[in-house]
């Protein structure tokens, strides 16, 4: 893509980004507020998980989110920049060596523990 065209493509989607995201990676652990609609009405439904990835950039930028409940494994995938996103908040930071963190979807206990990163 030329330099004009991503110039372009950055003045339409700049008013549709947020800028009040906190600063997080992969390892940490989130707390997700989504906006959820259930017929006529609409709620908050906090999901609280281990990010696995980020993935995109701009207004594309999704982020995957893990966590079990019940024994079973859920992953969310959130674009970053949607208006169903309310509020994302970092509960905890951990410290990981790779960026992509799918090796954690066969672990389960104590084995998903990571070290902390400083907060």
């Amino acid at each position: 893509m030329s330099h004009r065209l991503r110039e372009v493509e950055y003045l339409i989607n700049a008013p549709y980004l947020k800028n009040d995201l906190p600063d997080f990676r992969a390892g940490d652990i989130v707390r997700l507020h989504l906006k959820i609609v259930e017929g006529g009405r609409e709620r908050i439904q906090v999901f609280e998980g281990m990010v696995i990835q980020r993935r995109g950039s701009g207004l594309r930028e999704t982020v995957t989110v893990r966590k079990v409940s019940g024994g079973i494994g859920v992953e969310r995938i959130v674009p970053l920049h949607s208006p169903f996103l309310a509020k994302l908040e970092v509960v905890r930071q951990n410290k990981t060596r790779r960026a992509r963190l799918f090796y954690m979807r066969g672990r389960l206990g104590k084995a998903l523990r990571l070290k902390r990163r400083g907060m």
